[in-house]
């Protein structure tokens, strides 16, 4: 496993995790991820208020609608709808929220990465957890090194 910023350490300690932004199409950026946090033994769940099911399992409309509590949430979303993710997140007590970040913004906003500092929830502030999850791509390489070398990467 590529050497762990302190944030992506915190947050992978945990053993249950929501994706938000899980696609009934599975090509997309969130199903990877959701496959690949699965695949490496964490428990996941899959939010989409889209959708009933997803890759074969159960999937939630938001955060609030998952029984249990969880450790973190990856927020794989359009920028625009990570606050209101984030509110469910302070609502449902989640402590670690990961906002996917590839080119540009994807996922994060200004003032949901604010709404996690003002409630005390710790953020890891772009990168992909696939960066960090064996077995780490070829792609998922490159793309950590480069997100590290311009100063983009998780800390």
């Amino acid at each position: 496993m590529a050497k762990l910023p302190k944030s992506v350490a915190a947050f992978l300690a945990g053993k249950r995790f929501a994706v938000a932004g899980v696609s009934r199409q599975p090509n997309k950026f969130a199903n990877a991820i959701y496959r690949r946090l699965r695949d490496n033994g964490f428990e996941v769940l899959a939010v989409n208020p889209n959708a009933t099911e997803v890759e074969g399992a159960p999937c939630y409309p938001d955060i609030v609608s998952i029984p249990g509590q969880l450790d973190g949430v990856v927020v794989a979303t359009p920028a625009g709808a990570a606050l209101a993710i984030v509110r469910q997140c302070i609502d449902k007590g989640v402590r670690h929220v990961w906002f996917h970040r590839a080119f540009g913004n994807g996922s994060m906003s200004d003032d949901a990465v604010k709404a996690c500092k003002d409630h005390g929830i710790a953020v890891v502030e772009g990168g992909c957890p696939m960066m960090y999850c064996e077995p780490v791509d070829a792609a998922h390489r490159c793309f950590g090194w480069w997100l590290g070398l311009i100063g983009r990467g998780p800390a």
